[in-house]
């Protein structure tokens, strides 16, 4: 049976935060809100968290899941071949509604799907999505919807989706805003821009200049 919290009440937000970091911990999935759209997440480094995600929304490995932070000094431990110019663009819009797409370390034993050596990587702009991911670490999350199905822009919608395969819904209210977040890859010596999102090409420029968009 799944539990949801309030996140808007300051005794329910520390429960329900409490709650959804031992969810994560023991494999299991939780919706959180950020500062684009709710979240379904698992933690990223558990193969079956990362498999139930999947099928909780319907979505093939083909797809892979991005993964959520709570500091930009954890991407030290994730990426690797980290230009200057990515680190400009975390150090003007994290956190914020960005992803970056990096090479992540080949180290790593995580299986966010087929993902080709690459990571599509994001901190949220969100207090209860922050203070989630400082406690447990990296998280897998993707919209929690089912995919073809329109992005939640409360619980309710994203409950109504995906109930009981989802052992925690974090309540934060409406969400800011439903546009997604803009995706930036920086595997390559120029940055490309991969989807327009909140972040507009001009803005994008005025830190990385000479950043190309992808047909």
């Amino acid at each position: 049976m799944a539990r949801r919290y309030d996140c808007n009440d300051a005794t329910d937000r520390t429960t329900g935060l409490r709650e959804a970091a031992s969810a994560i911990r023991r494999g299991e999935l939780v919706v959180l809100p950020t500062d684009t759209v709710y979240g379904i997440g698992a933690d990223a480094f558990s193969s079956e968290g990362v498999a139930d995600l999947l099928d909780a929304k319907g979505r093939g490995r083909n797809m892979p899941t991005p993964v959520l932070i709570g500091s930009p000094n954890t991407l030290h431990g994730l990426v690797t071949d980290f230009s200057e110019q990515a680190w400009e663009l975390v150090d003007a819009f994290w956190p914020g509604a960005l992803t970056l797409v990096a090479r992540h370390q080949p180290s790593l034993q995580w299986d966010l799907g087929d993902t080709r050596g690459t990571v599509a990587i994001r901190m949220p702009l969100h207090p209860v999505a922050i203070e989630l991911l400082t406690e447990v670490g990296p998280m897998a999350v993707s919209s929690a919807n089912l995919t073809g199905h329109p992005s939640p822009e409360d619980c309710d919608a994203a409950q109504g989706m995906l109930g009981d395969s989802v052992s925690v819904y974090l309540d934060g209210g409406p969400t800011p805003g439903i546009v997604p977040s803009s995706i930036v890859d920086v595997t390559g010596g120029v940055p490309v821009l991969l989807r327009a999102g909140a972040l507009s090409v001009e803005e994008l420029r005025k830190v990385v200049p000479d950043l190309e968009v992808a047909n």
